[in-house]
């Protein structure tokens, strides 16, 4: 099933994502689902807050946004009650955009490594160290999960001359998308 993914504005955006059962039966589905909604918009991630749930799961792939001749190599992974050990490493930055905020795309610097714990789709625990790409659409997702969008990065005057352009998204006044989405002022 392929979800409407939420709009710049939608409250649960801001929200700091709970723990997921993990015994809940429809877990296995809601990550397929993901997925399927990720790859249908395009996407390199996707967190359950951009779905309209407030749970700890978010999923990527980060080989769809790799170089063919890149060093590293993609991951395709489910990320469920993740929760963040550290962040090291040097700061880099990177053009991001985000389904939830359609059409702009800005410069964030994060650090180059992430260290979490998680369970995969499997709900194996993990402790793992991400680094290059897949660290930083990890960290994207992460701060979904977090109720943090990448647009708090941006220095004050960027997003003051953003601000218009996300006050047309929160009332859906959002063109050249292929993907279904649910506005907060519709």
């Amino acid at each position: 099933m392929i979800y409407p993914i939420v709009a710049y504005g939608t409250p649960i955006l801001k929200v700091v994502a709970k723990d997921v059962d993990l015994k809940d039966p429809e877990l296995k589905d809601l990550i397929a689902n993901m997925f399927e909604t990720m790859y249908n918009a395009n996407g390199v991630g996707l967190a359950a807050p951009q779905i309209g749930l407030s749970k700890r799961i978010f999923v990527i792939d980060s080989g769809l946004i790799l170089e063919e001749d890149a060093e590293e190599e993609g991951i395709k992974q489910a990320f469920i009650n993740a929760h963040k050990i550290e962040e090291q490493g040097e700061l880099w930055s990177y053009t991001e955009g985000c389904l939830s905020i359609p059409n702009i795309s800005e410069d964030v610097i994060r650090p180059s490594e992430i260290t979490l714990r998680y369970f995969d789709q499997d709900l194996v625990e993990h402790e793992k160290t991400f680094t290059g790409m897949a660290a930083r659409v990890i960290q994207h997702e992460y701060d979904h999960i977090e109720g943090k969008l990448f647009t708090e990065y941006l220095k004050p005057l960027k997003r003051r001359m953003l601000k218009r352009k996300l006050n047309k998204i929160t009332k859906g006044d959002v063109k050249g998308i292929k993907y279904r989405m649910k506005f907060p002022a519709k």
